[in-house]
């Protein structure tokens, strides 16, 4: 296992981060504690110290079987969360007010029963509050311990340009880190957030580095697509993956991934994370529900692509509208 710096904090990190949205019960696909146990037993004897995970995965399960399955491991792991999606049918149970905030993160240190988290994170932008608000109450969180260090998620470069104005210009706690939607599918963030992040320092940890499961090869062209995953993501079902991927020319990419993938004699998804590995992300967040899906994850970080392969992966690219930002 490789670990680099999270951004210009101290703290170090494994090249690959687990994440956690796929422990849960409240779709068909996710999986339970004793299944889960195993995908983070087997992570951590892989060298996996960074894991990702939210207050509304689940309704909190997966906080509650993370939390279990790290019990022990607590003073070896970097452990991060995420606040704003709604939590309750209340007008106060959603967003990045003082009050949402300090509710959930303690609501978060009881379902994982921890004492801190390493990282929290906002969980996409808030038009609704200030963001003066939010930063103070993120500083308050850093400064009573209950967090080391904060963290955002997908949106405009220009909210987050002035989120960090914000940190300098009152003197506050900074985000260390981005977590956005970036794969060989979605290169959007390329345009501004990227750049943005690389000048100052920020942390890359995308999610859906395998554009929910898309990248892994296992849907073709022309064929009417099978997975529970498929069948059942989202609020209806197969759409939130259709919308996304399933176009002529995001099979262009996966086919060209696959050809690569049989000349290096590695898996397709190895191919996808190595390639975010190579531009420079930090630890890509990686779902697993199976201990084979994190042992092909973490052999990623020993492929090796030249310039030849990186420019041949990325030809096939044509730009998407920009979505995960809400």
């Amino acid at each position: 296992m490789e670990y680099v710096n999270l951004g210009r904090a101290g703290i170090k990190v494994s090249r690959i981060c687990l994440g956690c949205m796929s422990f849960g019960n409240d779709a068909a696909w996710k999986i339970e504690l004793s299944d889960a146990r195993k995908v983070i037993d087997k992570a951590i004897d892989l060298g996996v110290n960074f894991f990702d995970t939210a207050n509304v995965y689940s309704s909190g399960r997966s906080e509650e079987i993370t939390g279990v399955c790290l019990k022990g491991y607590r003073n070896d792991v970097v452990v991060a969360t995420k606040v704003r999606f709604p939590m309750g049918t209340g007008p106060n149970d959603s967003g990045l007010s003082r009050r949402h905030i300090m509710q959930q993160i303690t609501a978060s240190l009881k379902r994982l029963h921890m004492d801190y988290v390493d990282l929290y994170q906002i969980h996409r932008w808030d038009y609704q509050t200030p963001v003066e608000e939010t930063m103070m109450t993120l500083n308050d969180i850093v400064r009573q311990g209950m967090a080391w260090y904060i963290g955002a998620s997908s949106m405009f470069a220009w909210q987050f340009l002035k989120s960090l104005h914000t940190s300098e210009k009152l003197g506050l706690e900074r985000f260390v880190s981005m977590q956005n939607h970036y794969n060989l599918l979605y290169r959007e963030e390329e345009r501004e957030m990227i750049p943005l992040c690389k000048e100052v320092g920020i942390a890359l940890i995308p999610w859906s580095p395998l554009g929910r499961g898309f990248l892994t090869g296992k849907y073709k062209r022309g064929e009417t697509p099978k997975s529970l995953r498929y069948e059942t993501d989202g609020p209806d079902g197969h759409s939130y993956l259709a919308e996304r991927y399933f176009k002529s020319e995001d099979f262009d990419v996966v086919e060209t991934v696959e050809a690569v993938a049989k000349d290096k004699g590695v898996s397709p998804s190895q191919i996808a994370v190595a390639w975010l590995l190579h531009k420079g992300v930090t630890a890509p967040i990686v779902g697993a529900t199976k201990v084979a899906h994190i042992e092909e994850a973490v052999g990623a970080i020993d492929v090796k692509l030249n310039s030849d392969d990186m420019a041949r992966l990325e030809a096939p690219y044509k730009p998407h509208p920009v979505i995960g930002h809400s």
